[in-house]
């Protein structure tokens, strides 16, 4: 197989790169008013997902299908996370400046708060790993995604890691290392994301066609 075939893996590799390079122009350019990032988030994740699975057609008419298929649940969920991110960041501010003016019984008092704050942002941050990969993937109401988010991120911690781990190097290479590699950004972080979370978030779906199909042919099993 020649290098440079269509098939070969390091003319795949490239196409990705393309993927993602211009999915994250996409996801960006739809993100800028803020209020839209939750559903173009969950465009990213859906054709990601969809270029994973070797199913990619033309992707920026999949995003678009699924920004506008998910605007509505994608924004109220990411309005529902914004609102506890600045909440929980407000809460860490204050009271670090508390620990660090307290001394005594007090500094071991907001040392204890500051404890429960932080373990509340780890939640937090599992639910938000989750629930737009969830979303672009399942059909489900608000309450049951957040909820799931974070019972699948829990109990699949390593993957749960291993995301976390990719944005935050993106995070250092951008900021630290390479800042073009801006233009890579969120969408490369979804397409690496999409194949950690690929398997974890199909062992976790319900398939009721499936279900069907079992309790049909386990029926005419019975049969006498």
């Amino acid at each position: 197989m020649k290098l440079f075939s269509y098939e070969s893996r390091f003319s795949q590799l490239l196409l990705k790169l393309c993927y993602s390079c211009w999915l994250n122009i996409l996801w960006f350019i739809c993100s800028l008013p803020i209020v839209t990032a939750g559903a173009a988030t969950t465009a990213l994740y859906y054709v990601c997902f969809k270029v994973v699975k070797g199913e990619e057609g033309n992707v920026t008419a999949m995003f678009f299908r699924s920004f506008r298929e998910n605007f509505r649940q994608a924004t109220g969920l990411w309005l529902v996370m914004l609102g506890a991110g600045i909440f929980l960041g407000g809460d860490i501010y204050i009271l670090y400046h508390l620990r660090r003016a307290a001394s005594g019984p007090a500094a071991i008092f907001w040392t204890m708060v500051m404890a429960l704050v932080i373990a509340a942002a780890v939640m937090y941050t599992i639910v938000l790993i989750y629930i737009f990969p969830l979303t672009a993937s399942v059909v489900n109401t608000g309450r049951e995604l957040l909820k799931n988010s974070f019972l699948i991120g829990t109990h699949y911690l390593f993957a749960t890691i291993l995301v976390f781990a990719v944005h935050f190097a993106m995070a250092f290479a951008v900021i630290s290392i390479f800042t073009p590699l801006i233009i890579f950004g969120e969408g490369l972080c979804a397409m690496i994301s999409a194949y950690l979370l690929g398997g974890v978030i199909e062992a976790c779906s319900f398939h009721p066609e499936e279900q069907e199909e079992t309790e049909e042919s386990e029926g005419i099993g019975q049969q006498p």
